[in-house]
């Protein structure tokens, strides 16, 4: 049975460089993007008989800024997934945009090539804040490219959006929110800054202009109030959508599901591998056309870290995890784990409900921490299934399969268990 794929496209060019990023994206490098679509599509049609087997049901394009790329090229490669990627006549096909540099007639021509679905980068409503980020436009054009994108064809819009921001006050914040949700989009994602060092932000560290924790909380708890008020149900920690239109792709990451990636700087999960491609978009048009190494890291991922990456994802949503499908997984006993949940559906920080445990919005905000300690905890319960009788080696083959696949030859090795 064909399995389903999302696909990314990683376009790391922009305009300029916005002050709060940390992805991998270049501004001033226009004269490379030839040679980059060269080697995005001879990738794309290398890799194609790897793709039999698999159906694709999303594509998302990711930057740094695909609309500054151009409509031509992004069409071109869309058009050529369409031929190699096995695309489904209903995936998801997303694509970020800036308001500065998407026009009324790119958004047709893109709807009209299968594209439907955008992600617009607003951040803020106050054009001061706008500005001092190193973003290009005001929130006059951000409204514009959604009227432009309705107008265009498009049904299923997100915007993105920052709080946090240095000197940026509640009131700013929930004026942004009400102007967002004015919109009348399908998506919105909310972010909590967080100042990356080699960011032009990281000036701002420690810095009495920031907003302090408890400020930054209040203000991821009043999104969440606010955007619940507006119809939009919250279905991971930054992400808010209407019933439905949850975005396909992200969903995929946060489910452990399968994904591939195109690119430099992009990373794919497919097979039980995960692997990331070099972060040097010059080096990686290179070493595509003249079949040289682009992979910079790759890990065989196994169960028990499929395991913990389960836990670790799906409790950054609100649907959460189940001991059911934990240990389908990975067969290991969660005692321990729900009793910790259990203190803090205690403290307020999580929930139960249909056999499934989930962070409420308080639980969110402290969920590194909460995450953090269910691994802990998850991982000593798995050390107690290994014996301190078996070798070592037995103990970690054991330790990664379940009794169906112990072969007869082998049960005198696992004798015990």
């Amino acid at each position: 049975m064909d399995k389903n794929l999302g696909i990314y496209i990683h376009i790391p060019f922009c305009a300029g460089k916005c002050a709060y990023c940390d992805f991998y994206s270049l501004a001033g490098h226009e004269k490379l993007m030839p040679a980059y679509q060269h080697a995005l599509l001879y990738h794309i049609r290398e890799y194609a008989p790897q793709l039999d087997g698999y159906l694709t049901d999303s594509v998302y394009f990711g930057g740094g800024t695909p609309s500054y790329y151009g409509c031509d090229r992004l069409i071109s490669i869309f058009n050529t997934l369409k031929k190699h990627g096995h695309i489904l006549l209903d995936a998801e096909v997303t694509a970020e945009v800036n308001p500065d540099s998407i026009t009324k007639a790119d958004l047709i021509r893109m709807h009209r090539a299968g594209f439907n679905r955008l992600s617009i980068g607003v951040q803020s409503a106050n054009d001061a804040l706008l500005k001092s980020l190193g973003r290009r436009h005001d929130f006059a054009a951000a409204e514009e490219t959604v009227r432009n994108a309705r107008e265009a064809g498009f049904r299923n819009i997100s915007i993105d959006l920052i709080y946090g921001l240095p000197s940026q006050s509640r009131d700013d914040w929930a004026d942004t929110l009400n102007k967002a949700a004015a919109l009348k989009t399908e998506h919105i994602s909310c972010y909590g800054l967080k100042i990356e060092e080699g960011s032009q932000l990281y000036i701002y560290k420690d810095s009495p202009f920031m907003p302090d924790d408890d400020t930054q909380a209040d203000m991821y708890l009043y999104a969440v109030e606010t955007l619940s008020r507006f119809g939009f149900k919250q279905y991971e920690i930054s992400n808010f959508a209407r019933r439905g239109y949850e975005s396909r792709h992200n969903m995929k990451y946060w489910s452990g599901d399968e994904y591939l990636g195109f690119g430099a700087a992009s990373h794919s999960y497919i097979g039980g591998v995960r692997y990331n491609y070099i972060a040097d978009l010059e080096k990686y048009s290179e070493n595509v056309l003249s079949g040289k190494n682009i992979v910079d890291l790759g890990e065989e991922i196994s169960d028990f870290e499929k395991a913990s990456e389960y836990l670790m994802l799906r409790l950054r949503t609100t649907k959460g995890i189940s001991e059911k499908e934990y240990t389908d997984i990975y067969p290991c006993s969660m005692e321990k784990t729900i009793n910790l949940l259990r203190h803090y559906e205690s403290q307020g920080w999580a929930t139960l409900s249909d056999g499934r445990w989930s962070f409420t919005p308080t639980g969110f905000l402290l969920s590194n921490t909460l995450i953090g300690e269910i691994l802990e905890t998850q991982t000593k319960q798995r050390s107690e299934m290994i014996k301190p009788w078996e070798k070592p080696e037995a103990a970690v083959l054991r330790s990664q399969l379940t009794l169906f696949d112990i072969k007869p030859q082998e049960v005198q090795m696992f004798k015990g268990i």
